[in-house]
């Protein structure tokens, strides 16, 4: 999907995530002094788009919560809990764009609903494209990079321990950062 095959291709082409060349990461504040990363192992999606056009992609992803690693079991387990994720009872978040908008070359604004537990929010993701390739094997592959930034109390993930200095122990403000590699599905 890079710009020069943009204008070439017609119909509708379907790209789908690929797992293992993806990252879908997250950093939020500890302590009010540092921050806790963590990502997601388990990515899938697919984006469908129109005669070429970006702007017309149609983008629907699913994150298994489950595969949450922060690097530490005993944080992961707590995030798995009713107390944030509640992995048992909302075992995905969801993401499925509403509109997508050109913001220069290579970049676009893709717009969509994020659900997380069962509060579905608008979601600005800020994308830049960064390349397309056949690989070795025949396959039509394109980069992404993505970021964005939500408040998570608004999604209902309100747990949080006060601190004697004053202050919290998890911030609202959880910074996302998405690299994503889609494979295009053969016609």
């Amino acid at each position: 999907m890079s710009t020069t095959t943009q204008t070439t291709e017609r119909g509708t082409a379907v790209w789908s995530i690929d797992p293992t060349h993806t990252h879908a990461e997250f950093g939020v504040r500890h302590l009010m002094i540092s921050t806790v990363k963590g990502h997601f192992s388990d990515v899938a999606g697919t984006v469908i788009v129109e005669d070429g056009d970006p702007t017309t992609a149609q983008v629907d992803v699913a994150i298994g919560v489950a595969s949450i690693d922060t690097r530490v079991e005993q944080r992961d387990q707590h995030l798995r809990s009713p107390d944030f994720f509640d992995v048992e009872r909302f075992p995905a978040l969801t993401f499925r764009s509403t509109k997508v908008d050109r913001a220069g070359e290579d970049r676009y604004r893709v717009l969509g609903d994020l659900t997380i537990r069962d509060v579905t929010r608008p979601v600005t993701l800020e994308v830049e494209g960064t390349g397309g390739v056949r690989d070795p094997w025949g396959n039509e592959r394109a980069g992404y990079a993505a970021t964005a930034r939500i408040n998570r109390k608004d999604f209902g993930l309100n747990w949080n321990q006060a601190l004697e200095t004053g202050g919290v122990l998890v911030g609202d403000d959880v910074r996302i950062s998405l690299e994503i590699e889609l494979v295009r599905a053969s016609d």
